[in-house]
């Protein structure tokens, strides 16, 4: 009794925490790249604008449906406690492997690319790329391991700064009047890659900036009232990424015209040079080294959540479950940071994030089928709070889900395979697990 005691998460985490980790798990320096290369693919203003409101209903849609989870289950790991409640073992294991390889991958991506922005602002730096990364990934650590309050307040500081910066940026882009930017000869693009192709590829792009939505629920156990702040923190997180996001795009575009931008690897950069002169590049790399340090520290958060919640079911080691006097998950933490300090040391990850956006798609469906299942299956759980328009809504995002799944195998069929790979060695691992902990 005392050892589970001792093993078990703190609730010290409050509203405020839960919106700074949706925000600050969400947006990163995706939103200043990608308006770029989405021009490029759709090459049509009202098109991209609706593509970015399109994936935002249905993270909104998701959002519902996790309210309802996260309040009735509200348990460390966020979606794999729902899907195993509602499909069993297996299907648990392998939806929290891949979560939490997708939440592993990023503090890795995250250190190297701090690095190379203060590189580019601090050009002596160059020749300490990896000792930069590693540092940042210790500083991290240590601030995780003194406790989860510290890990919260920090949090909330840096996702309160970057909500600032963006507003800042997009309050610049409104007030420009501007100089004539010369267009650049269209290319037709979009019409060359075909309709559906370039649609595809742009939701995959932009789900891919709204993934860290669901943050609030890998932190369920730890909230000091779940069942209200969950539902609020999802709702209004969500809403204020969607917001930020379309009106950067339509800031972006006051600034430049879809020709310009579609040239642009780093659009941001190319708009903020126009407004605020040389200058224009360093303020974005302030922006993006705020933006990163913030994704950064939730990513550090999440991924020893999904940990510690397959250790307690017996799907990792044993001592996974174990909870220093902070309130953070030690173990956990640790081996994921190996895991970010072997990713940083080899450099050679992204293929891995070619598939972040099949996992996410798979989870999170999944998650909403597991809500269908468990009204059916398990009508008496205590649900503090009711999806709203249940069960037109969840049906939505499901088939929402199984278009964007299937027209990301058409437009990405590598990261498909890597999915298919995984999820065939995922079974015999599954069954060893499975027979060393029935055996105990």
């Amino acid at each position: 009794m005392s050892d589970s005691k001792k093993n078990q998460l703190k609730k010290s985490l409050g509203l405020s925490f839960n919106i700074a980790v949706l925000i600050g798990g969400t947006i990163g320096v995706g939103i200043l790249r990608t308006p770029g290369t989405i021009a490029s693919m759709l090459d049509n203003y009202w098109l991209i604008i609706a593509s970015w409101l399109i994936a935002g209903f249905y993270i909104l849609l998701g959002a519902n449906s996790y309210a309802e989870l996260a309040t009735m289950l509200p348990k460390a790991g966020g979606s794999y406690n729902y899907i195993k409640r509602a499909f069993g073992d297996y299907a648990g294991f392998l939806s929290g492997w891949f979560d939490y390889i997708t939440n592993a991958i990023p503090p890795a991506f995250y250190c190297i690319v701090i690095a190379e922005y203060l590189i580019i602002l601090f050009p002596n730096l160059a020749d300490y790329s990896t000792v930069i990364s590693i540092s940042l990934l210790l500083g991290f650590v240590l601030l995780h391991l003194s406790g989860v309050k510290n890990g919260s307040t920090f949090q909330q500081i840096t996702s309160f700064l970057k909500v600032i910066c963006f507003v800042a940026l997009v309050v610049a882009c409104f007030m420009y009047s501007g100089v004539k930017v010369p267009t650049i000869q269209k290319d037709n693009s979009f019409f060359e890659i075909g309709l559906l192709f370039g649609f595809f590829k742009t939701l995959q792009l932009i789900i891919g900036t709204y993934n860290g939505w669901n943050s609030a629920s890998f932190f369920a156990e730890e909230n000091d009232n779940p069942s209200k702040n969950i539902p609020r923190s999802l709702y209004s997180g969500v809403l204020l990424v969607i917001a930020i996001y379309v009106l950067l795009n339509i800031a972006f575009f006051h600034v430049l015209p879809i020709e310009t931008l579609a040239k642009s690897n780093l659009a941001a950069a190319d708009v903020a040079n126009l407004i605020f002169g040389k200058n224009g590049a360093t303020i974005v790399i302030v922006i993006s080294i705020f933006s990163l340090i913030s994704i950064l520290n939730a990513f550090m958060m999440i991924p020893p959540r999904i940990l510690y919640g397959l250790s307690r079911d017996g799907f990792f080691i044993e001592k996974g479950t174990t909870v220093n006097k902070g309130g953070t998950p030690i173990v956990a933490l640790l081996v994921s940071s190996l895991f970010s300090l072997f990713l940083i040391c080899i450099g050679s990850f992204e293929v891995l994030f070619s598939f972040a956006a099949f996992t996410s798609i798979i989870v999170w469906g999944l998650a909403y089928f597991s809500l269908l299942k468990l009204r059916t299956k398990e009508p008496n759980l205590p649900r503090p709070y009711h999806s709203f328009w249940y069960p037109w809504s969840t049906i939505l995002a499901i088939i929402v889900s199984i278009i964007l799944l299937l027209g990301f195998i058409y437009s990405d069929p590598k990261g498909f395979g890597i999915i298919v790979v995984i999820t065939l060695i995922s079974y015999p691992l599954f069954w060893v697990l499975n027979k060393k902990k029935n055996n105990k």
